[in-house]
């Protein structure tokens, strides 16, 4: 369990400021949203983070929050309980 935690949380990069968490629940839904996901916004990356007792979708790589809020807009859209979190704020 915990090699799986490492390399899901492999993909967060310690630059980015901003994300947008698409979804949370258990690891087969996470990997079809994020599977759904990268098909339609096939510009912005994606991972899936484990952060007990559930998975997250986080996507995108955002320097500034303004930047965070444009892209949430479109992402609502199709994800409506979209937000934009700070994964390294402490």
């Amino acid at each position: 369990m915990l090699q799986e935690k490492r390399k899901n949380n492999s993909g967060i990069t310690i630059n980015d400021k901003f994300k947008i968490q698409i979804f949370f629940g258990n690891i087969e839904e996470s990997k079809k949203i994020l599977l759904a996901f990268k098909k339609e916004f096939i510009l912005l990356d994606g991972t899936i983070i484990f952060s007990n007792p559930s998975y997250k979708v986080w996507v995108g790589s955002f320097k500034s929050k303004i930047e965070a809020e444009k892209s949430l807009i479109n992402i609502k859209k199709k994800y409506p309980s979209a937000v934009i979190i700070e994964p390294n704020k402490k």
